[in-house]
């Protein structure tokens, strides 16, 4: 792949610049647009010579999976339905081992379209930029003459979707699966419970679903997925080469678990800066044997001392993981403000040890990081800002020391929840918001912790929390199209490693993706940073 990255500096140069105009196409003299990448990819040449040109008669051969991937979004964006024999034009999906996983390679010209996967991930994301190639030419639909060679810089691309302080169904999540997964993110990552409510039914604690779930904040109602739901969503996920990543937070965000469990809970720490902010907005304050409804954190904690906790944890991830094939589960671990630093660290010890006993690899938000005794290869997600504060950067680099890697998250960036600088009247502010899509972009990852480059990076997650975010509608206008940026973030190469990887060659790109996210049916904010395409 280096020597592609070699390649790809003098090719995305070629690229930047037909972004302000048109390129040259062999065909009676006329010019087609080169529609834009997003994630950027790692090399980029447009080739001479006349574009494909699809019509009734273009025919899908090859890999039955892509094929039907490619099937769908073809139909959605042009109209048209792949040709099911004949002799059309051909579009032609192969697997081809040997190549770094998820990568691809695409070449097209008048004649055909080829793009080729190093795995069936690699072949999926070939065929996710081979639909963001398509363009008008009149009343036609053509992908211009091009020539990729892509793969991604990290190998865990996630997205965060927060269930618990306002419940999605299994449709929202499904929906936002294939949407993340169109921009090559191949982890979804669910918060499953929090103070607000308990989200999964799990048959070793029934009280947590009978007695937990029924609330979310503001008093709206929640819910919980059933076994099957969450099989549904998993499998759902693969299908779009996207693994699930559970999070049950603990010793804190834990109301929900003592009014199933009381025995387990301790009482809420109520602090002066809560009691001023309820008598500010009129909410109450959390109480024991009372569901909570408001949006304050640290204030629960489970019982540390008690060997009914561990009991609990083992029962309760246990049993994930025997629903879970992806490799991780999220024990949380951040806001424990009413739990002691010496129970916090003994808590996260133990809980992590449990959940690597069961062969899964566990992960932790930072706090988590200085905590002696947690278990090797523990990998900690980084939520703090893009230039750290607090000693933040000090927990996570312990992550690494214990032998894991990390994933950020840095929440001034890529927390996808924060208000935009104008829009709707939607998410939160306190992450040094508004966040502009361009703040959302303009960060490196190798630079973010001083001493942390890319072998410690497992990858890049763009949390959404879900205080203010009640619909797909909600999700859509919060994500969209600041998860793009993140996607490039987690998937292209290096800032500066590429004339692609700059704010003006990204808003270009992601501006072009307007009539495609439309087609898709993404309600997608438009953000008057970008200029929009319009069919």
């Amino acid at each position: 792949m280096n020597r592609r990255r070699g390649r790809a500096i003098a090719a995305a140069t070629v690229l930047a610049a037909s972004l302000a105009g048109c390129s040259p196409a062999a065909q009676n003299g006329d010019t087609v647009p080169l529609p834009a990448v997003v994630p950027a990819p790692a090399a980029i040449e447009q080739a001479t010579g006349a574009p494909f040109r699809l019509d009734a008669s273009t025919r899908i051969e090859g890999e039955a999976d892509a094929a039907s991937a490619l099937s769908a979004l073809l139909e959605a964006r042009t109209g048209l339905a792949p040709a099911t024999g004949g002799d059309g034009a051909v579009i032609a999906l192969r697997i081809e081992g040997g190549g770094p996983a998820e990568s691809y390679a695409l070449t097209a010209d008048e004649a055909s379209v080829t793009v080729t996967g190093a795995d069936a991930a690699g072949l999926f994301y070939g065929v996710q930029t081979l639909g963001q190639l398509l363009a008008r030419d009149g009343d036609a639909w053509v992908v211009p003459a091009v020539s990729i060679e892509d793969a991604p810089r990290f190998a865990y691309r996630g997205v965060m979707l927060d269930v618990a302080r306002h419940f999605h169904p299994v449709e929202t999540v499904k929906a936002y699966i294939g949407h993340a997964a169109s921009l090559k993110l191949n982890a979804l990552h669910l918060h499953l419970s929090d103070d607000q409510g308990w989200r999964i039914e799990l048959h070793s604690r029934p009280e947590l679903t009978a007695l937990a779930s029924s609330t979310a904040v503001g008093g709206d109602p929640g819910g919980f997925y059933t076994k099957d739901d969450y099989r549904e969503i998993v499998e759902y996920a693969a299908s779009r080469h996207m693994i699930v990543v559970p999070e049950i937070d603990m010793p804190s965000h834990t109301h929900a678990i003592g009014l199933a469990y009381p025995e387990l809970a301790e009482e809420p720490v109520i602090t002066d800066p809560m009691r001023e902010t309820a008598a500010a907005t009129g909410g109450a304050l959390p109480e024991s044997g009372t569901p909570y409804l408001g949006i304050e954190v640290g204030f629960s904690s489970l019982k540390i001392h008690d060997e009914a906790t561990y009991d609990f944890a083992a029962d309760v991830f246990g049993e994930l993981a025997g629903m879970t094939p992806g490799p991780y589960l999220h024990l949380g671990g951040d806001e424990a403000h009413g739990t002691a630093e010496e129970d916090f660290a003994l808590f996260v010890s133990r809980v992590s040890t449990i959940i690597a006993d069961l062969g899964k690899t566990p992960v932790a938000w930072h706090e988590a990081g200085d905590a002696g005794g947690l278990a090797g290869a523990t990998v900690g997600q980084y939520w703090g800002y893009v230039t750290p504060t607090d000693g933040m950067d000090d927990r996570a680099r312990g992550f690494v020391s214990n032998g894991g890697q990390l994933i950020l998250s840095p929440a001034d960036a890529i927390y996808l929840d924060m208000k935009y600088p104008t829009g709707p009247d939607l998410g939160l502010s306190w992450a040094n918001g508004p966040t502009s899509v361009q703040r959302a972009y303009d960060w490196e990852p190798s630079t973010v912790i001083p001493g942390i480059d890319d072998a410690d990076i497992l990858g890049v997650e763009a949390p959404l929390w879900s205080e203010t975010l009640r619909s797909l509608d909600d999700i859509e206008t919060m994500a969209f199209p600041r998860i793009a940026a993140a996607a490039e973030a987690a998937w292209s190469p290096a800032t500066g490693a590429s004339d692609l990887r700059t704010w003006e060659s990204f808003r270009a790109r992601v501006g072009a993706l307007g009539p495609l996210w439309t087609s898709l049916g993404i309600g997608f904010h438009p953000s008057g940073e970008i200029d929009w395409a319009t069919e």
